[in-house]
This record gives C-alpha cells, structure tokens and sequence, in this order.
C-alpha cells in the first residue's frame, strides 16, 4: 500500500524541474545481474546501458565477464563517484562507463542492450523515449516492473541467494 502512495505522489511531480530520481537505491543481487545480462543475450563487443545504474555492478560485469562496452546513467552524484572509484581498482575503463545524468535526456541509439530496475511510473514515462531512439532489434531487460505497454518476448522468475522471488521481462524492438 505504501509503494502505491508513493507512485501516486511521484506522477504528480513537476517534470519541468531538476531531474527526478527514476527509483530508489536498491542493489540488484549478483545472480540477478548476470542473468539479466544472460536473458538479454550480451554478447563481446556489444553496446549496453545499464539505466539508474546505481553502484554500477551491471555496467561491470558486463564489461568485465561479457566483454561489452558499458555505460551506466545515474542522476546520483554519489552514487556516480562509488561507480566509476570501483570501475578505476577493477581497471574497467573505458570499457565500463558511468554517466551521470537523467536517463530520459539520453541517446541510446547505439544501444544492443538495455538494463532497467525502475519503478512502474518511470518505465511509462520511458517507454516512449526508447521506443523513439533504440536501434531495430534491441533488447530491453526490465527487472520486477514491466514495460506495460510493451509485450514480453520472454519472462523468468529467479531466486536470489536469499530466497527473494525477481521477475525478469525480455523485449525486442
């Protein structure tokens, strides 16, 4: 009930002000990430934009195990330093890259993958955004919260390491 209240004050933000956060902080489990990264088939070579990347660690593991080039947004100022501290004492860069920004003012047309675990109200509002700038058969991998307007070419639910259920949706435009 409390996640519902708070969608409904965050779609009556005024979106003409500084960015807004597209979703709390909340770390994706390890397994989670690599499957994400698996379900989205990444392959060597291929562009990824991990999108709120938070502490970066899909931007670094598909960079690092996967081979891609891997951008991650964050608006988190913070959040950005500890990312790009972490891809520096891995010796990731340039293959692992964090922006910081707001995810809806950036091009993605490059992208072959995208990663997204973002709260419903942010997916509608982003929807149309990468329906607009992402590339004839780019993947879209959403973590828990789908693309509702979009229809899932693929659905997994995993466990975590700590018996939590995650919904993973794969898209293609």
């Amino acid at each position: 009930m409390w996640m519902l209240f708070c969608l409904f004050l965050l779609s009556f933000q005024d979106h003409d002000k500084a960015p807004e956060r597209a979703a709390p902080y909340y770390p994706t489990p390890q397994v989670v990430v690599e499957q994400m990264l698996k379900l989205g088939g990444l392959r060597r070579g291929e562009k990824l934009y991990d999108l709120g990347s938070g502490d970066g660690r899909i931007v670094m593991l598909g960079a690092a195990k996967f081979g891609a080039k891997a951008v991650g947004v964050e608006l988190d100022h913070g959040l950005v330093q500890q990312s790009r501290a972490s891809i520096a004492k891995l010796k990731l860069h340039p293959a692992a890259q964090i922006m910081e920004g707001d995810l809806f003012e950036q091009d993605y047309s490059d992208a072959d993958l995208i990663t997204v675990y973002l709260l419903p109200v942010t997916n509608i509002r982003l929807s149309p955004v990468l329906e607009k700038k992402l590339k004839k058969g780019a993947r879209v991998v959403c973590h828990d919260f789908e693309f509702t307007e979009w229809k899932p070419e693929k659905t997994e639910t995993i466990e975590d390491n700590e018996g939590r259920s995650h919904t993973l949706f794969l898209y293609r435009r």
